[in-house]
This record gives structure tokens, sequence and C-alpha cells, in this order.
């Protein structure tokens, strides 16, 4: 059961843009979030999606698989090669035990797959995972900063970061790990102290075969977990003054 409440900005609303080409299933999706304070957005087709989602900017979408015309693997693959639209999340809806349809949503470079039959504790689920509040309003500077990172702590890699928020870092680099795995991080800060050690996880990979954010290079955006409030104080202090 899903307790907490979606993030909300109190300068604005999130905008969640819900695709479907069946009018029923639209409908559904939209009593999931009746209670929760965010702007809904429909469509039918992907042409209507590319549109909505240059213009609107909605923070985060849902769109289903198979759909009259395009279908949502190719809608999802032009939102991610789109420089305006490559940043927004996409949650591709499947049906559930269908794998081909499960391994054209990650060639597409998707954020995150629900699977159909539909419940309203998944859609919250997996809305708090892509709005999460911390992460999203986190700033996030381009920093060039030495980091060790591995599975092991006795045997770390090392490599340079391209950009860092509270939240997490994007480490350039050729050498992908499965999304989900835990590292151990050795940061080396510009604050005279020794290295931010901490753990994190992958949480998404652009790698060579599928591209999705073209404005970076080939590697890991990797997500801080296990941190503690005196490890995001330093992060903090180095965000503030770069």
């Amino acid at each position: 059961m899903v307790s907490a409440a979606l993030p909300s900005e109190t300068k604005d609303l999130y905008k969640v843009l819900l695709v479907d080409d069946v009018d029923l299933f639209v409908e559904l999706e939209k009593t999931f979030f009746q209670r929760e304070q965010l702007r809904i957005l429909t469509a039918s087709n992907g042409a209507d999606v590319l549109r909505l989602a240059r213009k609107e900017k909605p923070d985060l979408i849902f769109l289903d698989l198979y759909m009259t015309g395009m279908n949502g693997d190719e809608v999802c693959r032009q939102l991610k090669m789109d420089s305006e639209t490559a940043q927004i999340p996409v949650i591709m809806v499947v049906q559930q035990g269908d794998a081909p349809a499960m391994a054209a949503c990650k060639a597409a470079c998707c954020d995150d797959t629900l699977c159909k039959p539909l419940r309203r504790e998944d859609f919250l689920r997996a809305s708090l995972g892509q709005l999460s509040l911390a992460a999203r309003l986190a700033p996030r500077i381009e920093s060039r900063l030495l980091v060790r990172y591995g599975l092991r702590q006795e045997h770390l890699l090392e490599q340079y970061m391209v950009n860092i928020c509270t939240g997490g870092l994007f480490l350039a680099t050729e050498a992908h790990l499965s999304i989900d795995s835990r590292l151990s991080l050795q940061i080396e800060l510009t604050d005279g102290q020794p290295p931010l050690c901490c753990h994190g996880r992958v949480a998404w990979i652009n790698h060579p075969d599928w591209i999705k954010k073209i404005q970076l290079p080939h590697g890991m955006g990797i997500e801080f977990i296990d941190i503690s409030e005196e490890q995001q104080q330093r992060i903090t202090r180095h965000l503030v003054q770069a």
C-alpha cells in the first residue's frame, strides 16, 4: 500500500501525461491520481505525445506500448533522441508476461515499466520513484571530480564525473555495470578533506547501443544510497562553492 503523497512544488503542479489509444484505460489511470496534486494531460496517439511533450514539458509520461499508428516504443525512442524531451521520464505500460514487449521497452530506453492489469498502488509507487522531490529540485552542476568506484571496496576503478547533485552523479565511463548494481564510492571533493566515501546505485546507463541522454557521454547515472547527513552537507557545500 502506497501511503506517501506524491511530491508537489509550491510554484506549480507536476504535470503527468497519460497515453493510451483506449479511452477506458486513460480514464482508469486518471482515477489513480484524482487525490493527488497533479496536472493531468492525456493523449491517444504518438503524434500528440510528441507535440505535447515539446509544448508542455511534462514531468512524467505513462506510455502504452501498443497503440494505433505509432507504437509506444517508437514514441519513446523519438522522445529520448530529442534534446528538448530526452530528460522527461517515460514509464511504458505493457501486458504482464509479454517478454518481447519488455525487450522493446528496454530497447527504446524507457525509464521504467508497468504491467497490466493496472493497479493504483503500482502507478503511485512508480510516480514516487520518478518524481522524487529531492532529486527533481536538487541543484545539478557540471563538475569534473575524480571518483573511485566498484562493486567491492578492495577493487575500485577510477574515472571522472560529469555532473553532481545532492541525489547522485553522472560518471563518464565505457565500463558499464548493470542497472541496480550497488557500488562503493570515493569522491575527491575540493574541500581539503579526505575523499567522501559512500554507496551508490546504478540508476540508468548511457550505453552506445541505447543512448538515453544525447547531451551526455557514455556512462552511468549513479544515485546515492545510505548517505549520511554530514556527507550530504559536504556535497551541498561543494555545489554552493562551485
